[in-house]
């Protein structure tokens, strides 16, 4: 994180968001609160870190670039 009113403090947030809005709010009305909840939960925990793939990560899901990373380090 940046220190206050550096521009890249949301950057990463906003791109999610965005993101999130483009792929799944925007195709869909749902019913209730708890719908929309439950979708943007299996959204984000099941197909944003287990599936998509980010070019940031070196085209790695956040579960394989974690994983890659951790197996690296020395356990001081």
């Amino acid at each position: 994180m940046g220190s206050i009113g550096d521009c890249y403090d949301n950057a990463v947030i906003e791109s999610v968001w965005g993101r999130m809005h483009t792929e799944l709010l925007n195709r869909k009305r749902w019913k209730t609160r708890i719908e929309l909840a439950n979708a943007m939960f299996e959204y984000l925990d099941i197909f944003h870190n287990r599936q998509r793939r980010h070019s940031a990560l070196g085209m790695l899901t956040p579960i394989e670039f974690e994983n890659v990373h951790y197996t690296r380090q020395p356990v001081a």
